[in-house]
């Protein structure tokens, strides 16, 4: 395979490894990788930015909760369902979606599966021996003798369902079952037709928090489902609440959003039950759609072949997983790291998700339907802005520009429909609120300087830029607060009055985490208004990028400065300790004292010079006798499993100390994620961690939201190449990676010699080919000179 660039370089695989049948990105992947140790992870059947994830939801004993926030968690071994609907690892406990859990159940219907209150009866028991999760297609076997095999297109799926031929099978349908509950929802059987259809009226993402859940305990989506069968049903029942009716067709009803007792026992479905004393076998397909029944059975009519079955579909989701996997291809390394690197692209690629139909309508924030904007391809969804603008919309961006710019036409579509406020967590059509600052600022900036153009950026703009100028009565109220505070620049006039966010007036999560937050989304509107042409609002955005330092205390401690909470009248917020979360958002002093990427230079100035600030970097990833501390737990220090902090790393390159990058990230590489259940280091949040791990694999890291530069670090892979459209792609060449040789010696550009640790945006956005030759001992001459530092 040879990919030419725009400077005309050749990008080869080495001599004799182009990739073999068995070496398809495909089979390096292991969709359980996360699905432990918090990674909330799920391992079933899913397609790119598809809107079916069919996977399991797992019980604990408690049929208002799961295993994990997403359903599934790897040390829980029984399930009430497979449910069609997911959303990759989101950190609210419960989830996102579990929508319409179907369960292969053997034995009699003698009572109300939502009477089943603790999941006794109608859930089954199974191990991970009996379990296969694969790109595309999800297999189980149940101690209860039932197995499923499940696989996908992007908006429908296949499944076959074998039972004993001894005893009762049936399928339930639970369809008020979601992962946070539901306001109502509705089943109907179609014996004649031998169909299943129905739907469920659902949301309240993060509606359980204690601070602020109530807020969101609201539907904002409804889900069709239309299920059809090969063969015909020997038996037919509805249930509502507690009571169950046998030969009942039709049944109604929500659970509510409730927990535990209140929303126990409550809710609806139906069964179908088979007659499989000669024939054990039962296939089923499925569409879905948030916009029609109509629109279900039309997603699976256009997706799906009338007579597909299971393998036939899974090879067709494998051969388009291996199509996206195969824009970054890597040579080299060990078996292990090829495993933990696809499986961290394949996470990277699952969002966003489509929520429009084949036919192009999709339901709004507003509440009505609508279709694609002109020249839109799709409508997408499942935005996790807090966390997705530090690293997952950059490699979104770089890998599938086309894609990213129909995400970001999405979000002004979705802004558009709910007043001009963009949401900064967007959860299918519904506004969450969830997190705080103004990711979609930064993330429609990234998008734009990394060379997306294929949305109204024009007007998003000025959209964005009305947000971040013009209050909006939202932002003085403290509904949801905090965690899900209503306004997406809370107290904006106060802010732009005092110039930064009080903690005692913000109506924020906390005042020194949203001042940092707005002023990286304000650097980033900067920027973008620079390559726009337009030079008032970039100078009025490059002024607010400086807030940061209003809430730098040089005399925090009485040795450092540190970022620190401050009242409306100007004082510092006290008690005050590094520590504290105080003023933060999931995070401590000690962790966002770093969060200011925008301005790493003026941060060092604060603290006393580069020299400083690179000696107190040391002291964020190692323990006073010098051990590593970078997997957590330690409020002082690096935390690899939440986003504030997870771009430290690469800061030793600005600081001018860009060998202790190289060391940093290979620790963390090496350490922190890996393969098995327990392969990342916490929430994936929609992909965010996993792309982490491939920017630090390829050897680059974003430098900034808002700019299409890269930070250079050493690859972990001997050669890889990253395919683009046009003929952009790039070329990553490092001959001597190994465990032994981590280091930088010497770094070219396109053939030249470079002395700088970053590259400036024609790289991701013209391509190009980086050398590397790597060293067992650091160089500590290497992009060292003051004038050459990233800027």
């Amino acid at each position: 395979m040879v990919v030419t660039t725009a400077l005309a370089v050749s990008v080869p695989f080495p001599a004799g490894s182009a990739p073999r049948a068995a070496d398809r990105p495909v089979s390096l992947v292991d969709p359980l990788i996360g699905s432990a140790n918090g990674g909330n992870t799920y391992p079933g059947a899913t397609l790119p930015y598809g809107m079916v994830a069919w996977s399991p939801t797992s019980t604990t004993g408690d049929q208002t909760s799961t295993g994990a926030a997403n359903g599934y968690q790897y040390g829980t071994t029984r399930i009430r369902g497979l449910s069609l609907t997911h959303v990759n690892g989101a950190g609210c406990n419960p989830g996102a979606a579990g929508d319409v859990p179907i369960m292969p159940y053997v034995g009699d219907m003698t009572s109300s599966p939502s009477a089943d209150t603790k999941d006794a009866v109608y859930a089954a028991d199974f191990t991970h021996a009996e379990e296969k999760a694969a790109p595309g297609r999800y297999t189980l076997g149940l101690k209860s003798g039932a197995t499923a095999d499940l696989a996908v297109s992007k908006r429908a799926g296949v499944a076959d369902f074998s039972f004993p031929s001894d005893r009762p099978a049936n399928l339930l349908f639970r369809v008020s079952n979601s992962l946070n509950g539901s306001e109502d929802a509705h089943v109907d059987i179609d014996t004649a037709h031998r169909k299943v259809t129905g739907w469920v009226l659902t949301g309240a993402f993060c509606g359980r928090r204690a601070n602020g859940g109530t807020n969101n305990r609201k539907s904002y989506y409804k889900l069709y489902f239309s299920a059809s069968f090969d063969r015909a049903f020997s038996s037919v029942g509805t249930w509502k609440d507690g009571a169950l009716s046998a030969g009942s067709t039709s049944a109604s009803g929500g659970e509510g959003y409730a927990t535990g007792a209140d929303r126990a026992g409550r809710g609806s479905g139906g069964y179908v039950g088979f007659d499989t004393s000669s024939d054990n076998d039962v296939s089923m397909r499925i569409g879905i759609s948030y916009v029609s029944l109509d629109g279900a059975e039309a997603n699976l009519r256009g997706e799906i072949a009338p007579h597909a079955g299971v393998a036939e579909v899974a090879d067709a989701g494998a051969r388009a997983w291996d199509r996206e996997l195969s824009t970054v291809r890597v040579d080299g390394g060990s078996a292990a790291q090829r495993t933990t690197f696809y499986t961290a692209l394949y996470h990277s690629l699952m969002q966003p998700n489509l929520i429009s139909d084949r036919d192009g309508r999709y339901y709004g924030m507003d509440g009505a339907v609508h279709r694609l904007a002109r020249g839109q391809r799709a409508q997408y969804s499942n935005f996790s802005g807090w966390d997705q603008y530090r690293a997952q919309i950059q490699l979104l961006a770089l890998l599938k520009p086309r894609i990213a710019g129909d995400f970001a036409q999405s979000l002004y579509n979705f802004a558009r429909q709910n007043g001009g406020v963009w949401d900064r967590w967007v959860h299918i059509s519904g506004a969450t609120h969830v997190m705080t600052g103004d990711p979609s600022a930064a993330t429609l900036a990234t998008f734009y300087a990394m060379g997306v153009r294929n949305f109204d950026y024009e007007g998003a703009f000025d959209s964005l830029v009305r947000q971040a100028t013009v209050p909006n009565p939202d932002e003085l109220s403290d509904a949801g607060c905090p965690g899900q505070c209503v306004g997406q620049r809370p107290n904006l006039a106060q802010y732009l009055s005092s110039h930064y966010a009080a903690q005692d007036v913000c109506q924020c999560w906390g005042g020194a985490a949203e001042t940092l937050e707005d002023a990286v989304a304000d650097s980033a509107l900067a920027k973008w208004a620079k390559l726009l042409g337009r030079d008032k609002e970039a100078a009025v955005f490059s002024e607010r990028a400086d807030y940061w330092r209003n809430v730098f205390n040089p005399d925090a401690t009485a040795d450092a400065g540190y970022i620190q909470a401050r009242n409306l009248d100007g004082s510092w917020v006290t008690p005050f300790s590094p520590g504290s979360d105080r003023g933060f958002a999931q995070g401590t002093s000690a962790t966002y004292t770093w969060m200011v990427p925008q301005d790493v230079q003026g941060l060092a100035v604060a603290m006393g010079g580069r020299e400083k600030a690179a000696a107190r970097l040391d002291g964020f990833f190692h323990t006073a006798d010098g051990s590593w501390s970078v997997r957590g737990g330690d409020p002082l220090r690096y935390d690899p499993t939440n986003e504030p902090g997870i771009h430290a790393p690469w800061l030793y390159n600005t600081l001018g100390q860009p060998w202790k990058t190289q060391a940093t990230v290979r620790q963390i590489l090496n350490t922190v994620y890996g393969t098995g259940p327990s392969g990342l280091p916490g929430n994936d949040d929609l992909g965010t961690m996993s792309a982490w791990y491939v920017f630090s694999a390829l050897g680059l890291y974003p430098q900034a939201p808002g700019s299409a530069s890269m930070l250079v670090g050493a690859p972990l892979f001997p050669s890889a190449v990253v395919d683009r459209p046009g003929g952009t792609g790039i070329a990553l060449s490092a001959p001597d990676a190994d465990a032994a040789h981590p280091y930088i010696d010497a770094v070219r550009v396109n053939g030249r010699a470079t002395q700088r640790s970053w590259t400036d945006g024609d790289l991701t956005t013209k391509g190009g080919a980086l050398t590397f030759e790597l060293a067992e001992q650091p160089n500590t001459q290497w992009a060292t000179d003051p004038d050459d530092l990233p800027r």
